[in-house]
């Protein structure tokens, strides 16, 4: 399966060019997430709301490898993974986000785990 639509990647594109001169500073963005992928194998839940413009391999979200965090991550990294089976990294057809980035993220840092 490929990670990421068309629609998503250009979205994820745009707020990459909106985020880039303002992250770090009080007037950073905080993006709803465009995509959530998951491990169907295992641990790894990522919601992503952005792409780096000069190097759209970079995707910036709430990254869950059984400690949430924010932080960046290589799409090209987890459209290899292969778990048991030969299962890969997936995109959640079903979901659809309903607050903004840093929402989830003080969401789960206190559950110690993504809530979505």
């Amino acid at each position: 399966m490929k990670l990421l639509t068309k629609a998503q990647y250009d979205r994820l594109i745009a707020n990459g060019l909106k985020q880039g001169p303002v992250r770090g500073t009080p007037d950073e963005i905080d993006f709803e997430p465009v995509v959530k992928l998951f491990n169907p194998a295992g641990l790894g839940t990522w919601l992503l709301t952005e792409l780096d413009p000069e190097c759209p391999d970079i995707a910036f979200g709430l990254c869950d490898l059984g400690y949430p965090e924010l932080g960046s991550v290589s799409i090209s990294e987890l459209e290899s993974v292969r778990g048991p089976l030969g299962l890969g990294i997936e995109r959640d057809l079903q979901w659809t986000a309903k607050k903004t980035l840093m929402a989830y993220a003080r969401e789960a840092s206190t559950a110690g785990r993504i809530v979505s």
